[in-house]
């Protein structure tokens, strides 16, 4: 690994790298094959997917946290996201639509589920963090991340992300408090949306069964 300056994906992954891209772009070609056109409503299910592989600097930092060693090797060895995939849901019920979705696929397994919408992280964060492990082709035994989270806790996740990695935040506690305040706000308003969407898609069936009498 070349000393001093920032080190690029090819240098530090290596040979691996390469398996790696194909890696992301299959992940990502799963996820557009999941049917859109489920639900009774014009809004798509999946608004939109964000794919990476993870900095060298980010899976360094990662590695140094947990005292291991920063090289290559020892990322795959010991973490699961060197592929990552984000994707961005309008619902919560679609989150895990989604998730029985991709349990049903021959070409992945879901090795660890953490379900922090059902569980939320201290901060808030509420998102479906799923490890999974791709089981066909060349690609047989890599690892992989799938975030699935709602339109709404994304945007809330981005600003938190910027607080998270900034150094000397002014007010940080009061910050910190209201983001919380914030994130317990977005998840009611995304449990509500979800029941009115709910009725709505009710009464649209309903409609359908009186008409077709």
């Amino acid at each position: 690994m070349p000393g001093g300056g920032s080190v690029t994906q090819e240098e530090y992954y290596g040979d691996v790298f390469a398996l790696l891209k194909q890696g992301e772009v299959y992940l990502k070609k799963v996820m557009e094959m999941y049917p859109n056109d489920n639900t009774q409503d014009e809004l798509q299910s999946i608004l939109y997917t964000k794919t990476r592989i993870k900095t060298p600097e980010s899976m360094m930092e990662k590695l140094k946290r947990r005292g291991l060693e920063t090289d290559c090797r020892t990322a795959l060895a010991n973490t699961h996201d060197a592929i990552g995939i984000r994707v961005i849901c309008s619902f919560v019920e679609e989150v895990y639509r989604i998730e029985r979705w991709l349990q049903k696929r021959e070409d992945i397994e879901i090795l660890e589920k953490k379900d922090y919408i059902a569980y939320p992280k201290a901060n808030g964060y509420r998102s479906l963090h799923l490890i999974i492990q791709f089981t066909k082709f060349d690609l047989q035994g890599v690892e992989a991340e799938i975030q699935i989270r709602t339109i709404a806790i994304d945007f809330w996740a981005t600003l938190e992300h910027q607080i998270k990695y900034k150094r000397n935040v002014p007010h940080e506690k009061t910050i910190r408090r209201e983001l919380k305040r914030c994130a317990d706000e977005i998840a009611s308003v995304d449990l509500s949306m979800q029941t009115i969407r709910d009725i709505l898609q009710s009464d649209t069936w309903k409609h359908v069964d009186e008409r077709s009498r």
